[in-house]
């Protein structure tokens, strides 16, 4: 292992940095990126001990491993993130984030399925686990680890709700359940019967992620769809199509669970709902 390699002061300030993390109630996909990153940075630095980092240090490292590589963005901001929460809570030491250069981030815009995609997508799927799971995350715009964290008891079918817990962010939520999916869920259950979890594994306990990556890749094969993205193409279509409906803005940035606005207003730009409507003036031509 990587660690292997690193003093032992490094150690310790790793492990007292990830006891932290867990402390704060950090996302376990978010503690995995930040332990691996803060050892790759030290790595890079041999025999420094975290003490003995500059300033310098990390704008050098900046420099010559990130933009040399030409590592993405999101991965140089996940870096400079985990060493400022790193230095800030082990070793109360700031680190000056506007002294490191960042390239100009992108904004790619996300990738959606047609509801005559999502709809060919979900009648490929025969298993009734694998049809409840997708038709879910579609019909509530859950992200992956939403789903696999939903236990039996936050289906509100009295309220008609669905409580999404401890979402990114540690926040808590409240999304409709949609009448269809309902009875979808009570013949599943049915069939399956789970304990705790409302999607469990073959042997108990949270569903595999990667499993329902796997679903979703081997239902847009069989449904002829060639677009690349894994299972999060579904959220994103349940917001495109949810905004061409006519669904405000900001109720939308609610159900999704966006920190800020400025994260679903991308959602305006692949939606079709205004777009249709302007007339091109190549119609006014006589041609």
């Amino acid at each position: 292992m990587e660690k292997d390699n690193l003093k032992q002061e490094v150690k310790e300030s790793i492990n007292e940095f990830y006891i932290y993390l867990r402390s704060q109630r950090y996302a376990n996909q978010t503690i995995k990126t930040y332990i691996s990153l803060v050892i790759k940075f030290f790595i890079y630095f041999g025999k420094k001990a975290p003490c003995e980092i500059t300033q310098r240090d990390i704008i050098d490292f900046n420099i010559n491993y990130i933009l040399r590589e030409n590592l993405s963005f999101s991965y140089q901001n996940q870096l400079i993130n985990a060493l400022k929460k790193f230095y800030e809570k082990i070793y109360n030491k700031q680190i000056e984030i506007n002294k490191i250069e960042r390239p100009r981030r992108g904004r790619p815009l996300p990738k959606v399925l047609s509801k005559e995609e999502v709809n060919d997508v979900l009648n490929t799927i025969i298993n009734r686990k694998h049809r409840a799971i997708l038709s879910l995350i579609y019909s509530a715009g859950l992200r992956r680890g939403e789903l696999i964290n939903l236990r039996i008891g936050d289906i509100d079918s009295k309220r008609m709700v669905i409580i999404i817990r401890n979402a990114k962010g540690n926040k808590d939520r409240i999304v409709g359940l949609s009448e269809k999916i309902l009875s979808l869920l009570k013949n599943y259950y049915k069939q399956y019967k789970p304990n705790e979890y409302l999607f469990e594994g073959s042997k108990g306990g949270k569903y595999s992620p990667t499993s329902i990556n796997a679903i979703f890749k081997r239902a847009k094969v069989r449904a002829g769809i060639k677009l690349k993205g894994g299972v999060h193409l579904l959220r994103h279509s349940f917001a495109t199509h949810l905004h061409e409906s006519g669904y405000d803005i900001r109720l939308i940035q609610e159900l999704l669970g966006h920190k800020s606005s400025r994260t679903t207003e991308i959602y305006t730009h692949i939606s079709t709902k205004s777009i249709k409507n302007v007339k091109s003036p190549f119609d006014d031509l006589n041609t």
